[in-house]
């Protein structure tokens, strides 16, 4: 289980206000192994004399730690940051974004959350295949091979897959393999539950998992080919509106930044 409040106890001690506070990573993906830390992902803002002035405040903010017996890695980014990525083919960040598993969320939150569906692009693609062939050279290189960066190395191509088919931004490996229906990767993210973060493949048939990759990185791109996805985001001037009304502090005095919400849990999260 996820213990929501442990989580929020270590975000409200960040030291600007966040727009929101989400769980990425092996818990997002659908395989937390019962010793994987917790990744959290966020939005934070500057104020305004922070970044109008010779000295810049931090575009990137990192906090790791033990808190109450949870091994948790906060990572959050600025406004300004996180919006030009948000402009990019940086499905990582979109799907923080859009991430269920939310600890801290905001009406900012939500107004971005529909903003990035208009960021959704063909393009998209490149960054799931560049993220698979990473993944795999990771794989490839250990001995004896890790069973995390083989269930990234699929999860990603799926993820790219799946949006280049519907549109839809899916990070949750167990979802996507309900209509994937590969037996193998059941078989794989059952191991990584039970086991350990680190865990090990100790048999296993490389030139099957070789032909797995490559088949789907071919569906990938085929995918990518026949996607009818936009080729460029569409809601840049969106996205440059609200970063102006935040910075001139129009959101926060309207207490856009004032609610903040423990969730209650969610299924796959939890499974």
């Amino acid at each position: 289980m996820i213990d929501y409040e442990k989580m929020m106890t270590h975000v409200r001690s960040h030291p600007f206000p966040l727009v929101f506070a989400t769980i990425s990573g092996a818990h997002l993906y659908g395989f937390p192994s019962p010793d994987s830390d917790f990744d959290l992902r966020g939005v934070h803002l500057l104020p305004l004399e922070k970044v109008i002035g010779l000295n810049q405040g931090p575009a990137t903010i990192e906090k790791e730690g033990v808190y109450d017996g949870l091994e948790i890695d906060l990572v959050t980014h600025d406004a300004a940051k996180f919006f030009g990525l948000m402009l990019k083919r940086n499905g990582y960040v979109l799907e923080q974004l859009l991430s269920p598993l939310v600890i801290y969320t905001t009406p900012v939150h939500e107004e971005l959350k529909k903003l990035a569906l208009a960021c959704l692009t063909r393009h998209h693609a490149h960054h799931y295949l560049g993220f698979a062939a990473t993944q795999w050279r990771l794989f490839q290189k250990e001995s004896p091979p890790r069973v995390k960066p083989l269930l990234y190395t699929f999860r990603v191509l799926l993820t790219g897959i799946h949006l280049m088919r519907t549109g839809e931004l899916e990070a949750n490996l167990c979802s996507l393999n309900e209509s994937a229906k590969l037996s193998y990767l059941d078989e794989l993210t059952d191991r990584k539950r039970t086991g350990a973060e680190k865990g090990v493949l100790d048999s296993f048939d490389l030139a099957f998992f070789q032909r797995e990759y490559e088949r789907l990185t071919r569906d990938l791109e085929q995918s990518y080919a026949e996607s009818s996805l936009p080729n460029a985001p569409t809601c840049r001037e969106a996205i440059h509106d609200l970063l102006v009304r935040l910075r001139l502090g129009e959101a926060r005095s309207a207490g856009y930044l004032e609610s903040s919400v423990q969730a209650p849990g969610c299924k796959r999260s939890d499974e």
